[in-house]
């Protein structure tokens, strides 16, 4: 696909009915020309990082939602068989998606990784400058997928991808482990973000139980990710927008981000105290 541009001309009218305002009255709050505003609204010009920065940064400080309005039409106007999907991008993507150039060392290796709501993905890229959020309708007909729960599966999955298990590489359980997931064109799996895998490395290096690793990741809950890991899921995906994140809403999802972090903390400690002892350590998993 060729690079995608924000809809700043069907934006700024939707944020003006949504704010009640004309053009003339909306320019001057934002401190620029009125020409400026019916310029853009017209499609006549680009705009500007500054007229970016400054028309959703107002909208946004005067509590209209744009883009959380956006996602409530989008789930309005899906067909029965269609998905709703969110890309956090820390910076544009340009061309194709290409599957082949993803981190190795991402929870299922390389593929192309979407989230299920708005506020999940921005919640992953908020502390990014030039942040965005993707949206994309998938369908999944004709294609086969894996799903994952919060367990042993999972974990031992997601530390194979992650680069923690070449011990085991010639486990019979580790090698099933990857066929199983190869096989499939797309995943469905809970987010794995760095706090997390840390606490699988514990489980990995003999320092928890497989329960208390499954239960300090479910206190850490994250939600859920679609991972496209074919070029075949590729071509069932359409991207359909890219919606601009201004500062203001960034340092909101960043605050909350951190809030919902500490709690995740907080209760994997305590889940750690609770179910210590039970359950298998890695050894005895792999045997």
């Amino acid at each position: 696909m060729d690079n995608m541009k924000y809809k700043f001309a069907e934006d700024i009218t939707a944020i003006r009915k949504i704010l009640e305002v004309s053009q003339e009255e909306f320019a001057d709050r934002i401190g620029i020309r009125r020409a400026t505003i019916s310029e853009n609204e017209n499609g006549e010009i680009n705009p500007s990082d500054e007229l970016l920065e400054k028309v959703y940064g107002y909208a946004y400080s005067r509590g209209a939602r744009l883009n959380r309005i956006k996602e409530m039409l989008y789930r309005d106007d899906l067909r029965k068989d269609e998905i709703l999907l969110f890309h956090g991008a820390k910076s544009d993507i340009i061309g194709d998606i290409d599957l082949k150039h993803g981190r190795r060392n991402n929870d299922f290796g390389p593929g192309f990784y979407m989230g299920e709501s708005y506020e999940q993905a921005l919640s992953f890229v908020s502390t990014f400058e030039r942040s965005s959020v993707y949206f994309g309708i998938f369908n999944p007909n004709g294609l086969k997928k894996k799903v994952y729960g919060v367990n042993l599966e999972w974990m031992l999955t997601i530390a194979l991808y992650r680069g923690t298990l070449d011990e085991y590489t010639d486990n019979k359980i580790v090698m099933n482990l990857k066929k199983t997931a190869e096989s499939a064109d797309y995943i469905i799996a809970p987010i794995a973000d760095n706090r997390m895998f840390q606490i699988i490395h514990s489980f990995i290096y003999g320092e928890i139980t497989d329960m208390q690793c499954m239960h300090c990741l479910s206190a850490a809950n994250l939600g859920m990710q679609y991972v496209f890991t074919s070029q075949k899921a590729i071509n069932n995906l359409k991207l359909v927008e890219k919606c601009y994140v201004p500062m203001n809403e960034r340092k909101y999802y960043a605050k909350i981000r951190l809030q919902d972090m500490k709690l995740g903390d907080d209760k994997v400690k305590v889940a750690r105290l609770k179910y210590r002892g039970q359950g298998k350590y890695i050894d005895e998993v792999l045997k």
